[in-house]
Formats: structure tokens, sequence, C-alpha cells
């Protein structure tokens, strides 16, 4: 059997996702197709019979025999729906339609998505949505684009190409090349952007062919499933609902699921099971998030299907894990593999909590794709014993000494703990937010670590005791000198070119104004205890910065990059003379 693609909506907040769905359920509802859109939960259901009637000839352009017998688009809200949608090795949304107001262009929910479709590698295509915004624009009866820019002056559709290929631009920055549909000349490496309006309705058919076309073109092996067979899907939400209790909405895309049937999903502990008590779908144009009076039961769900199970022992069921019917061989270690695979974590890194298991998968990738360790991932709160172990964490890896919370509540002993101990909180409900401000705050402690680090090391450094320079011959001595390479510091001991320490550096002046450091090319005077000039130091006599072995390994071998060539072709000049001086 083919089952319908599972096609995810995507986007920033108020860019038209939940429009664009209605558009789609009022034109296949005004159609009055037999057989019209079913809808489910979190999901709208739109047959091929009603695709085609608003389509109609542009599907021949595809040149492709139609055999899917729909579409089933996902439209829970944010990036639950497509983060929650998982298995192994990627997503079960097997496209996604990324909304973007044409008018606003990317804000940072999109480029969320991008992030995570990136991520998980799934082919998707840009809803360029609001064109009926446009100054001039002269919306059109008709679902079709191509008719209504062909209606449109000429200033007006330079606008949107304008528009458009800004967006060709920000996709281009990102790694992706795209193309406005009518554009494209290879659909397997171009995205497509369809330009349309979800008020209006215009660009709906080309939107629907595309998806149609692509999900058909290239996904038919994949909509391959045994629709007799036992029950696999995804938990998409979990909710309480008056009469029913503890309920959770499953997006099922393998198999059949009937009352009575026995359901094991993974739980904070573990993994759970369930006797289903009902299967629950809403009643016609209902929301799907309304009382359990507008949902009527029915004995039997087969994929691809959005569902509500109702059932006992549900209250720990956590969104975004599998759902399997217990009649699959080997259920129990297909879970268990899956808790032990999104819940793995090393020895250190970052405190990681987030609101659901496949917001856990979504930033374990995009961590790991930065090179991120996560030493701990939890779903819930963050609470003080969060704070206490980044606290701990940072003894032995310090950019781990961090909690990253992702859509979920802090708690105010939590916030305290934070105040207390200095650990930080990032907290953000989009996900690429968190990842840029810890990489901000990484960096800025690394910087702040280099520079202790610059502040603790003795660099390499050569200098010149200028002629007729001695201001003073002790108590101290202060004299003149050129910095030929390198650098030079207060609290510095310095070794003649027999390597012999010939004292501490006390102060740099310049024109009597005290100076922290002294870079080549420069000429300065700097006082010495201990020394006496003449004796241990002499005009134009060439002195170096002297550094212990510990020192110079660290240079070496642990901050090299601190070193530039000309530093580095010094630091052998003087390793080359202590080297003489112990003979």
């Amino acid at each position: 059997m083919i089952r319908q693609p599972i096609i995810c909506v995507m986007g920033h907040v108020d860019h038209g996702k939940t429009t664009l769905l209605d558009r789609i359920r009022s034109t296949t509802i005004t159609n009055r197709e037999a057989g019209g859109i079913t809808q489910h939960i979190g999901a709208s259901e739109v047959p091929f019979s009603v695709i085609r009637k608003i389509v109609g000839p542009l599907l021949e352009k595809f040149s492709v025999k139609i055999t899917i017998p729909g579409l089933l688009f996902i439209d829970t809200p944010g990036h639950e729906a497509f983060t929650n949608l998982r298995k192994r090795g990627g997503s079960v949304a097997d496209l996604a339609i990324l909304v973007v107001d044409v008018t606003k262009s990317f804000e940072p929910q999109t480029y969320e998505a991008l992030e995570i479709l990136k991520e998980y590698k799934t082919p998707f295509i840009v809803a360029a949505n609001k064109i009926d915004v446009i100054t001039g624009w002269r919306a059109q009866q008709t679902n079709s684009f191509t008719e209504s820019i062909s209606k449109q002056s000429g200033s007006v559709a330079n606008d949107l190409d304008a528009r458009i290929y800004g967006l060709v631009g920000k996709l281009s920055e990102l790694g992706f090349n795209s193309e406005r549909f009518d554009r494209v000349k290879d659909f397997k490496k171009e995205i497509v952007i369809v330009p349309e309006s979800a008020k209006t309705g215009e660009g709906l058919a080309e939107l629907l062919m595309y998806a149609t076309g692509l999900a058909q073109r290239f996904l038919e092996q994949r909509l391959e499933i045994e629709v007799m067979g036992p029950g696999r899907g995804n938990i998409i939400e979990k909710k309480e609902d008056r009469g029913l209790g503890a309920t959770v909405d499953v997006i099922l895309y393998n198999g059949t699921l009937k009352v009575n049937d026995t359901v094991a999903f993974a739980t904070p502990i573990g993994i759970g099971t369930a006797r289903i008590k009902a299967l629950l779908k809403p009643k016609e144009l209902q929301e799907l998030r309304e009382s359990s009076s507008k949902f009527y039961y029915i004995d039997s769900v087969s994929a691809a299907s959005g569902i509500k199970i109702s059932a006992s022992n549900l209250d720990n069921a956590l969104p975004g894990s599998l759902i399997l019917s217990t009649e699959i061989s080997g259920y129990e270690q297909e879970i268990k593999s899956e808790i032990s695979e999104v819940f793995n974590v090393e020895k250190t890194g970052v405190i990681l909590k987030a609101d659901t298991m496949g917001s856990i998968e979504a930033l374990s990738r995009l961590l790991g794709a930065e090179k991120i360790a996560i030493s701990k991932k939890e779903i819930g709160r963050v609470t003080k014993r969060d704070v206490l172990d980044a606290y701990t964490m940072k003894a032995s890896d310090p950019y781990g000494g961090i909690v990253l919370a992702f859509n979920v509540p802090i708690d105010d002993e939590a916030k305290a703990e934070s105040e207390a101990t200095g650990i930080r909180i990032i907290s953000s409900d989009i996900i690429y937010k968190i990842i840029g401000d810890y990489k901000e705050w990484a960096d800025a402690e690394r910087k702040t670590d280099r520079e202790a680090i610059e502040r603790a090391l003795v660099f390499p450094g050569k200098l010149t005791v200028l002629p007729n320079s001695c201001f003073r011959i002790s108590h101290p001595a202060v004299f003149g000198v050129r910095v030929e390479e390198g650098r030079l510091k207060p609290s510095w001991q310095l070794m003649n070119q027999h390597g012999e320490i010939v004292g501490r550096v006390k102060e740099i002046q310049d024109n009597a104004i005290s100076l922290k450091e002294s870079k080549a090319g420069e000429s300065v005077a700097i006082s010495m205890e201990d020394v006496t000039f003449g004796r241990q130091v002499k005009e134009n006599e060439t002195l170096y910065v002297f550094m212990n072995d510990e020192n110079e390994r660290a240079l070496r071998y642990k901050f090299p990059d601190m070193l530039d060539s000309e530093s580095k072709d010094l630091l052998e000049e003087m390793s080359d003379i202590k080297a003489k001086a112990k003979g």
C-alpha cells in the first residue's frame, strides 16, 4: 500500500501557517468533493481527488502517474510537530512546507525551522506567503499564481521578484540552492519557492501541485506501508481531556491500531504500556484541541493518520516517543534502544533540559554538529539540582558549567542558586537561539580565559640596551631599551646572550607614563632592582626575556596559536641560548 505523505507545516509565528491550513481546508470544503477533507488529531487529510480538483491540469507538468491517496498536513503549532515526528535516523515527516511572510523575509523561527530541516535532511518547499499584501497587488478569483501574476502590473511583478530573490539569497547563505517554482531546472538540487496568499488562495494550486508531484516522484518507496500490520507511530502531544483523563495525540505512520490493543511507549523511568480504551477523531470542522464532546469514537485506524488515544497509564508517556503495538516483535528493545540513543550523554558537557523527547533529540543533534558535549539530558523544568550539577561540572569542564533550558519553566530555587553560584541558565523557546546564545557565552568565556592565560604566561622578547640612556645606575637601575622583537612586561625576568639571568623588570615607562606592556619597535625606559648598570647590563647589549621550561612547553604544545611566526622563531633562538648555557 502507498500512504499519503506526511507534510509538516513550519515557519515563524504570524507568517501564516494556520491561515494556510485553514485555506486548504476551506477550499476543499468549498469544492464539495466526495470523500473530502478529513480532519484528524494534529493533522488534516486532503485526498487526491480534492487535490486534482484544485490543481487541475497543472499536474500534467510532472508527467508522473499519481498513486498517493492524498496529503496529510500536520498542523501542531511550533517546532513540536516536526521534532516529535521522529524515528531513528530522521523524521517521520516526509516533506515540509516552510511558510515565510514575503513582506518580512526570515525571522527567528524561520532560521530554527531551517536548521532542523537541514539536520534531519528533510526535503521542503517554501511557501512565500502574503503576496496579496504587496503594494498594488490586485487579488484574482483563482487558486493559480500563474494566472494571477499575469494580471498584475509590471512594477508589482518586479517587486515580488525582488522579494523572492531576497529569499533565494537568504537560503543561499544557509547552504540551500533555491528558485521560484517556474524557474527550477533540477528539482533534486533546488528548493522550490511558491509565491502564494493564504488569505486569497492565489498560489494554492501550485503549492499543492508541487507538494503532490515531488512526494510522488521522490518519496514513493518511502511511502510503502503495511496497513494491516501492527501499529507504529509517534506521540506528538500529551494532554488532559475533560472526561477522558490523560490522552495522547498520535500520528500513525505504519499499520493499524484498534480499541483494546496494548501499546508501548517511553516514560521518564523506562517503558510504559497501556490498553487502548478509545480511539477518537474530531467531528467535521471542529478544532482539534477542544473538549471530548466534539470527537467521535472509532474502532480502528490505519496509517497514515492522526488519532487521539484514551487509555489508562498514559500520565508518564513522553511526547516525541515512539508508540508501538505490543504485537510488534522486539518492541521493548526498540523503545529501550530509542531511549538510550536519545538520552545518551558524555562524561563532560552542558546540562540540557527540554519539553519533549523530540526537542531533546533535535537539540542533541544540533549541539553535536557544533561539537558541544552534553553531560545530562532530562525532560521537564529546571531545578536547583540542575544548577548544582552544572556548578560541579564547571570544575572539570569550564564550558560545560551551564544549563540550557528549552521551552521549560525555571524553578525559583534554581534561579536563586544560579545567582549564588554564577552558573548561567540560557532559556528560550527557539532552538537555534539557545545554541547561538551558548556559543556567544562560550566564546566570551574563552576570551576571558585566554586573557587570563596571557597575563600568566611569559612570552618571547628581545631588546637592545640603548647607548647614552642610563638615567640611574642602581637602586633601581633605570635605562633605555628598544624592543626589537616580541614583547616586554613588568615583572618579567631578563637574560643576556649567555643565558644568564640579569634581573627582573620592575617598571616600564614612556615619557614618565607607566606601561603595562611594550611591543616590537618601541623604545622605552625600564627600571630593574638588584642591577647595576655597567656590570650586569651594558650599553648596546642584547637582552632576552627569560622563561622557565614549564612556560616554554605551554607555549609550544598547549597554546601555539598564541605565537606568530616571528615569535616562534624567537622562541627557538632563546631556547638555543638556554641550552648552550646548560652545556
